[in-house]
């Protein structure tokens, strides 16, 4: 039996028919209509119609989740609010409920995604685990003793707010020093294009300059492809401000594993290298406290549509068990 995930984001609807063991096996994709909420509504209920084009019954599906940017109530229900989608106090679970035949869980994307590293990507057989997401900003999502972490009103969670540095940097959430401002993927280009002021490591940062005189992220992902030494000087400075964040996490959550998403996630060691390093400078206890693996995220792109489909079946699961 199949599941269906679907993955909201600012500017693309993803949705996957999902195998129990976490297989796509027909996907889809297209344009979110992010300001209108009527007709974002009816881009779910399209996208699982031709979903749907690929089975041969509707029986075949049991359950919708769906996954997107924002604070989600602790029922799963409802959409508190969402900083790219036109969505405030949504009841989003109850509007496509009515108007296809199955179930629905709604989930924030990044807690999304981490479900689906602990079920089936980097953070299997670990049941205590932390995933942080580095993109344009950071996400994060906790799973503690197998269970998906969503805290009292459901926007647990949110680690790229935690403070790592007082009265630094202005983040988009109203405070400063959030993590956000120093480990993720705006971060890395402002350290790169302030590297570039270097005499010795920023010869080769200032010759990717553009007409503007600054570094933009296509020129630095080829510079770390390549290895230049300012880029990787730059990647290590993201990595310790990344562990001294684990370190913070660490001694409320205690996981067995740190899971690294993101596109930034895809340099693999030389990022990881860092980020440990850090952590293990900067944990409680150190050298008497057991250390966390880390490693990094194996889903990817489909990381949010597996993870809600997955969360859907539970939720079709825990409705069957209990007679609805």
């Amino acid at each position: 039996m199949l599941t269906i995930g679907i993955d909201i984001g600012g500017t693309k609807i993803a949705g996957a028919l999902v195998t129990a063991d976490g297989t796509p096996v027909r996907q889809t994709k297209i344009p979110t209509p992010a300001s209108d909420p009527r007709a974002l509504e009816d881009a779910i209920v399209d996208t699982v119609a031709s979903l749907m084009e690929g089975t041969s019954s509707s029986g075949e599906v049991l359950a919708v989740g769906i996954a997107a940017a924002g604070f989600i109530d602790a029922t799963a229900s409802r959409v508190y609010y969402a900083p790219n989608i036109a969505w405030r106090n949504e009841p989003l679970r109850e509007r496509i409920e009515a108007r296809i035949p199955y179930p629905v869980v709604i989930e924030n994307d990044a807690n999304a995604a981490g479900w689906a590293e602990y079920r089936f990507g980097a953070g299997r057989m670990h049941a205590h685990m932390t995933m942080l997401t580095i993109g344009t900003g950071v996400g994060g999502a906790v799973v503690v003793d197998g269970q998906l972490f969503r805290g009292g009103f459901g926007v647990g969670a949110e680690l790229g707010h935690i403070l790592v540095e007082p009265n630094g940097e202005l983040c988009g959430c109203g405070q400063r020093g959030c993590i956000e401002q120093y480990g993720s993927g705006r971060a890395l280009l402002r350290f790169a294009n302030e590297l570039a002021e270097d005499e010795q490591l920023g010869a080769g940062l200032r010759a990717a300059r553009g007409a503007d005189g600054r570094i933009d992220s296509d020129s630095l992902k080829r510079l770390l492809s390549e290895g230049e030494s300012g880029a990787m000087s730059a990647l290590t400075t993201l990595g310790e401000w990344i562990g001294r964040a684990c370190a913070i996490l660490g001694a409320v959550l205690d996981p067995n594993i740190f899971v690294i998403g993101g596109g930034v996630a895809l340099a693999g060691e030389a990022l990881l290298k860092p980020i440990r390093e850090s952590y293990i400078q900067h944990m409680p206890g150190r050298g008497f406290h057991p250390e966390a693996e880390f490693a990094v995220a194996q889903m990817l792109n489909d990381a949010g549509v597996i993870g809600a489909a997955d969360l859907a079946r539970q939720h079709y699961e825990k409705l069957h068990s209990s007679g609805r």
